[in-house]
């Protein structure tokens, strides 16, 4: 069998080297370069099987060179590498037709695999209509990050942008259900018609049924091709609609259907709450939003962004100390995405500065928990809610002279107090120990104690 060879594309020349051995040893020739030019060239003289290329080639988007690679070799498989790692790339990546987008670090394996399934896989027809993406630029996209849960967002939105499948969005309140089927609309070529997004849990069913279907006079949007209609948690819709719904998506030529739920379908099926028809027809292609609290490494990203959007709301320019990001990064934001939002418009409205500090961080945020606390009870109220759920059967078991229990929820309770106060403190444990009213000797022994030293 005739050995297959591999263009290589990449003017990192560590990872280029790393790549190029990787490849050589799983078998492949590779024909290895840092130069766009070389890069046509060799596609030009009928060299390679499979094209493995980093985005920029020094000042060159490999996205610039693909309309004369794809003119001159139609079914040359492309793989493209990326370090900006934004739904922008693998949304370019997709709609030029590539064989598959890899953001970077990647496993040097998966890279392997890849080649070996694109050199088996019958090549791609041309995708080179980029009038969606030809006005996109980084700030105007809906969806911001480049951690490695949103990675596979943006790979799974890549593949399903330009086409008409139904897509069921799933993840926590203000992790951006609707901000991604935004993006899938807005991103691909066979949606031209509006976006529709209906809230199911504040409609009612005559409501629901005249937006979605319209009457015998003026048909719904559910009837218009080329709209998509997104139905935001889906899981809330009534008996009646789900019917009504089961029988709109039997018939073809309709909108395409992007649902979103904070609550497992499949559960709801189990307890008869939802129709199990509807379910299988609406988890076709499924998309897991990640809770911010999975994915801190976006904050920054986020914080930068909505700043901007802040500033072109009419509010002064402002920036974050580094100690202010420090507290936002140690947050686990219940409110996700929204909630983090919400707090850097608060605090570009109120906060008289020019920077906000970690004083000001901290009084919105002990602001908003002083809200949750009005709202459910005290502190103490909460505590002993938890104690009745977790610790109430241990003590109807336990024997008299059983001293665990009181231990292990002091210490379930100390150790995620030091934690925080050691994230508030970048690890400060003079200044730690100063918040919690503790000597630092005595600190640093708790730290060692509730094995927190290596955290």
């Amino acid at each position: 069998m005739t050995q297959k060879t591999v263009l290589l594309a990449e003017d990192d020349a560590s990872i280029r080297l790393v790549v190029n051995q990787t490849l050589v040893t799983a078998g492949y020739q590779v024909r290895a370069t840092s130069s766009a030019d070389a890069l046509e060239r060799w596609v030009r003289n009928g060299e390679g099987d499979v094209i493995v290329s980093d985005v920029y080639l020094g000042d060159t988007a490999i996205f610039e060179l693909l309309p004369s690679i794809k003119l001159a070799r139609p079914e040359l498989p492309v793989i493209v590498m990326s370090g900006q790692n934004t739904i922008l790339t693998a949304a370019s990546a997709a709609r030029h037709g590539v064989f598959d987008y890899l953001p970077k670090p990647f496993d040097i394996d998966q890279l392997t695999s890849l080649v070996g399934r694109a050199l088996k896989a019958p090549g791609k027809k041309d995708a080179l209509t980029s009038a969606a993406l030809k006005d996109k630029s980084e700030g105007s996209l809906p969806l911001i990050g480049r951690s490695d849960p949103m990675q596979e967002v943006y790979r799974i939105i890549s593949r399903v942008m330009n086409t008409d499948l139904t897509v069921l969005i799933e993840g926590e309140s203000g992790t951006g259900k609707e901000l991604a089927a935004i993006a899938i609309h807005e991103l691909g070529s066979e949606q031209d018609g509006p976006f529709k997004a209906l809230d199911l849990a504040a409609m009612s069913t005559d409501k629901i049924s005249k937006d979605l279907f319209g009457t015998p006079d003026e048909p719904g949007i559910a009837f218009d091709p080329g709209a998509t209609l997104y139905l935001d948690e889906i899981g809330d819709l009534p008996a009646e609609a789900q019917t009504q719904l089961v029988k709109l998506m039997r018939e073809a030529g309709g909108a395409r259907i992007i649902a979103s739920t904070r609550q497992p379908l499949s559960k709801l099926v189990e307890e008869g709450k939802f129709r199990e028809d509807l379910f299988y027809r609406i988890n076709v292609v499924r998309i897991f939003m990640p809770p911010l609290r999975q994915k801190k490494e976006d904050i920054q990203e986020l914080v930068r962004a909505f700043l901007l959007r802040a500033q072109r709301k009419g509010l002064a320019s402002k920036q974050i100390e580094p100690a202010a990001m420090d507290l936002m990064m140690a947050y686990d934001w219940p409110g996700n995405v929204r909630e983090l939002e919400n707090l850097i418009m608060r605090l570009a409205a109120l906060s008289p500065d020019a920077v906000i500090s970690q004083r000001d961080v901290e009084r919105e945020l002990r602001a908003e928990a002083l809200k949750d606390i009005a709202s459910t009870g005290s502190f103490e109220s909460e505590i002993e809610s938890l104690l009745h759920r977790y610790v109430m059967a241990d003590l109807l078991q336990a024997s008299p002279d059983d001293s665990r229990i009181h231990q292990s929820v002091m210490e379930q309770v100390e150790r995620p107090l030091i934690k925080l106060a050691l994230s508030v403190t970048s690890g400060n444990k003079l200044r730690t120990a100063a918040l919690l009213g503790v000597n630092r000797n005595t600190l640093r022994a708790r730290i060692n104690s509730l094995g927190l030293a290596d955290d």
